[in-house]
């Protein structure tokens, strides 16, 4: 299904949305970022895949490899570290701590006893749990029971405790919300609601860092198609596009699960909602029930058009990009990275809809592979083919040019 935003707008970057997020904080966050011992040091690979433009119809499709941002296997490694320095910049004032400092973990004598806590699909509980570990506090995790015990235990590995519970994801946010309250803690989400939004602001202004790379790489793109979620990464995209390129911006093309489909239900109503369906999906990452009400004012006039896909198109996707097809170069991408390519096909596949979005032989199209195998076992089920696997033939791939 896909729907056009009405609200949509091509004018300058409001200044009102300015004030929350711009580029100067997404750029001085990327430059903190720059010597945690979890992150790459270089932007992440932009990969043309001619051979899949041919197929699908399209002048260029570029895609960025979030897999190896960081060890942690997945854009959220930019959201979370951010948050949760800002946040202790904020509550401990008077230590005056460089933010660099406290990721190399010089100060975590001053911090053993501050905790935070988050519900996550994997990845976000991932990244917070990492970067709490780096910086000496200490770190409570919610799943829920549609996370993987493989999922968890990449989790457990940074030193998290876990706390598990039965429901969905919003199920696990209303959990952490109430632990946190009960014991003193703080709660570091992605997701917004009353009366919290600074935190995940901070984490959505993180993910301005790929926008910052794709731009530096050489536009002008005419199509950027993004995960959906919560609409984090989507808000933290689209936010620095806008600002650096005003009317100019590419088109964003916003894709969900059908059945969490939180986004699109959105957009039809014009004011953030809940999902329409089960919320479970094999997407894990974009298996999420409600909109985050500071993600949607982003997106209500940064996004042109937002759709739904169904999970066997992302596996499609998974499997098409593992493979190499067409001749490309082999990439292993997560169940929620494939969503994209998944959504570009749909697109491709009807006349109607291409036109409805302005895709043409002409265009030029960045997709995000926002993860790598982040659950192995799952990614090996699903493709045939392990993430080690893919990578040997990616690297035949590469000697071969």
């Amino acid at each position: 299904m896909l729907i056009a935003n009405p609200n949509a707008t091509r004018g300058a970057y409001p200044e009102d949305l300015r004030a929350l997020m711009n580029t100067q904080l997404a750029d001085e966050n990327r430059a903190w970022l720059s010597t945690w011992s979890h992150l790459s040091g270089s932007a992440t690979p932009l990969w043309d895949m001619p051979g899949l433009a041919r197929q699908l119809g399209v002048g260029q499709l570029l895609i960025k490899d979030e897999s190896v941002r960081s060890d942690l296997g997945s854009f959220k490694a930019l959201g979370a570290p951010i948050a949760l320095l800002r946040l202790i910049l904020r509550r401990f004032p008077e230590h005056d701590f460089e933010p660099r400092a406290l990721l190399a973990g010089k100060h975590r004598d001053a911090l053993a006893d501050f905790s935070v806590i988050s519900a996550t699909d994997g990845n976000h509980g991932r990244a917070l749990a990492a970067a709490a570990q780096s910086i000496g506090c200490r770190c409570v995790i919610v799943l829920h029971a549609h996370v993987s015990q493989e999922r968890e235990q990449a989790i457990a590995a940074y030193g998290a405790v876990i706390v598990r519970i039965r429901g969905n994801y919003d199920d696990s946010v209303q959990e952490a919300a109430a632990l946190a309250a009960r014991n003193g803690w703080t709660v570091v989400s992605d997701t917004s609601y009353e009366r919290y939004e600074e935190i995940p602001r901070d984490v959505m202004q993180g993910y301005g860092t790929i926008a910052a790379e794709l731009i530096e790489a050489g536009g002008p793109f005419t199509h950027v198609l993004l995960q959906g979620g919560v609409g984090g990464l989507a808000a933290g995209v689209v936010s620095y596009f806008w600002e650096r390129c005003g009317a100019d911006r590419p088109t964003f093309i916003v894709v969900e699960p059908r059945q969490a489909d939180c986004l699109y239900q959105s957009a039809l109503a014009g004011h953030p909602t809940r999902a329409s369906g089960s919320v479970d999906s094999v997407m894990a990452g974009l298996a999420c029930g409600e909109t985050s009400p500071l993600a949607w004012k982003f997106l209500a006039g940064g996004v042109d058009h937002f759709m739904t896909i169904e999970d066997e198109a992302a596996v499609s996707a998974m499997r098409q990009l593992a493979a190499g097809a067409a001749g490309d170069v082999p990439l292993v991408a997560g169940e929620s990275a494939a969503a994209g390519l998944a959504g570009l096909a749909q697109l491709m596949a009807s006349a109607p809809l291409a036109a409805q979005v302005g895709l043409d032989g002409n265009s030029r199209v960045v997709l995000l592979s926002t993860e790598g195998a982040t659950a192995p076992d799952l990614y090996a089920e699903l493709v045939g083919s392990t993430a080690e696997a893919v990578l040997q033939r990616q690297r035949a791939w590469l000697q071969a040019r």
